[in-house]
């Protein structure tokens, strides 16, 4: 099916990554939608005419290569399952195609807001000097209490509104590898939607999700994958999502 969405993305007008700069969503607001490669494919053909693609050196389905950290106790896993709204995740995310690579840190604060702080880095050493101190000023766990959790790999395109007040990330063809369990899972058709806007401003894709019955569900890569692949965490408040996945993507 991916051959296909490629096909499909050669009909958008293409933005550059110079261009994209230029989006800044002040008021940012960002909604997830899970669905599968047969809506994306039909999405993609309502979209065409109001959005661009990213586009680097031709390529306009990226390659991603991302490993989560956590404590030994698993604590950023369970203060997303708990609910808490104030949590944090560390991961380092690969830019495939290009080789870079970042550690990034990820704060979602009381009101719903999430700060992304990241540092351009050449492994995933936590207790190197440089790594070290980038952790202890904006992560309040100890870098040396931090394993590798789990790792996934996965596809994204990238669409820009012609009206530069969004963006839309669609990540598919996702895989996860839980390094602590040693179980992997290749999530098939499942297809992860974000929207990222401008406050309230009008979005010309919500209709056409609407038109589609792709609804809000929210999907924490990290957490869900790890629901997913290690069966010593606990899954209590997962698991409806966890249904709804395994049903929208036909896995047992």
């Amino acid at each position: 099916m991916r051959d296909f969405t490629n096909d499909l993305l050669t009909t958008f007008a293409p933005i550059t990554l110079e261009q994209m700069s230029g989006v800044k969503l002040m008021n940012r607001t960002d909604t997830k939608f899970v669905t599968n490669t047969e809506k994306l494919c039909q999405l993609l053909q309502l979209a065409e005419n109001d959005y661009f693609v990213q586009d680097i050196n031709g390529e306009r389905n990226m390659e991603y290569d991302t490993t989560y950290f956590d404590t030994t106790a698993f604590d950023m896993y369970y203060q997303h399952q708990w609910g808490h709204t104030n949590r944090q995740k560390i991961r380092f995310r690969t830019y495939v195609s290009s080789h870079l690579q970042f550690m990034e840190v990820k704060t979602k604060d009381n009101h719903g807001r999430t700060k992304k702080k990241r540092i351009k880095v050449s492994d995933m050493d936590v207790l190197d000097e440089e790594k070290r101190a980038f952790l202890s000023k904006h992560l309040r766990y100890d870098a040396e209490s931090l394993i590798p959790a789990i790792n996934n790999n996965f596809r994204r395109i990238t669409l820009v509104n012609k009206g530069h007040t969004e963006r839309l990330t669609i990540d598919s063809s996702l895989r996860f590898n839980n390094i602590v369990s040693g179980v992997k899972r290749d999530m098939g058709e499942l297809v992860i939607i974000e929207l990222k806007r401008d406050g309230r401003v009008f979005s010309p894709v919500l209709e056409m999700l609407r038109q589609l019955h792709i609804h809000p569900h929210g999907f924490s890569k990290y957490s869900m994958g790890s629901a997913l692949t290690n069966p010593e965490l606990q899954v209590n408040r997962f698991k409806s999502k966890l249904i709804e996945v395994n049903k929208l993507v036909n896995i047992e």
